[in-house]
């Protein structure tokens, strides 16, 4: 979802010989489902095991609750101002799975939440953006007098919708100095992320009855969608994963 998005996949493939990064959205009935966004990194142990110190090489299985790591932060959240509460808020719906394995070669993360709507998966990223820029600011510049004040539009904007049983995921450029800048950036990380793939999985509670993107799979049930592109495709194009599916009624 917007910056945040192309900020971690260029982040986190530099490290990688090579890595699969998957979106997948569940959606119920009603309009509910669940959201991830995992990234299999594995290819990265073998190279990682000769730099881990032998007490800290122990299998790692972690599940982190953003709603209770700020559980005990209410204090400090409540002096922040109303619109950074309400952000900070829309985290509480993220969880973290973190495997860690040396032995088995296995490193993976999926950042997952439940939500009642799809609103609330643009909401709670909108708020992962914001907090991302802050903290590059902070590191940057040493401080940053709100949340609110940070526009996490700088690049992209992404916008989902579910409206008379279609389902649209649209990207959009909105600075492209700033999008030049990035593609041409991204050094070493360009070879990296040409051996590395992005990947939407979508699940509905309908049978499809047509995908805007050609290279689009339905799957066998005729409810599931799957999209998988080159990631340095999509780096330097996000807008090849705009997508629009209309359901029978």
């Amino acid at each position: 979802m917007k910056k945040i998005y192309l900020g971690l996949l260029v982040a986190l493939i530099s490290f990688c010989t090579s890595c699969e990064f998957s979106e997948t959205i569940y959606i119920n009935e009603d309009g509910s489902g669940k959201m991830s966004m995992y990234l299999d990194a594995s290819e990265l142990m073998p190279m990682m095991k000769n730099q881990i110190p032998a007490d800290q090489a122990k299998p790692i299985d972690s599940l982190i609750s953003f709603k209770e790591a700020l559980a005990g932060q209410q204090k400090y959240v409540s002096q922040l101002p109303k619109r950074d509460q309400e952000l900070i808020k829309s985290l509480e719906k993220l969880n973290v799975h973190m495997v860690m394995d040396a032995d088995k070669d296995k490193l993976n993360a999926d950042v997952y939440m439940n939500f009642s709507s799809i609103n609330d998966v643009q909401n709670t990223f909108d708020a992962m953006s914001s907090l991302a820029k802050l903290a590059q600011n902070k590191m940057a510049f040493g401080q940053m007098s709100s949340l609110s004040e940070i526009n996490s539009d700088d690049i992209l904007t992404t916008e989902y919708s579910l409206k008379n049983n279609k389902f649209r995921r649209f990207i959009r450029i909105v600075d492209t100095k700033l999008m030049d800048s990035l593609r041409n950036n991204l050094g070493q990380a360009q070879m990296l992320l040409a051996s590395s793939t992005y990947k939407l999985n979508y699940k509905f509670p309908k049978k499809v009855k047509s995908v805007s993107l050609e290279d689009a799979v339905i799957g066998k049930d005729g409810k599931s969608v799957t999209v998988t592109v080159n990631a340095l495709d999509f780096v330097n194009d996000p807008e090849i994963l705009n997508v629009e599916v209309e359901l029978e009624k």
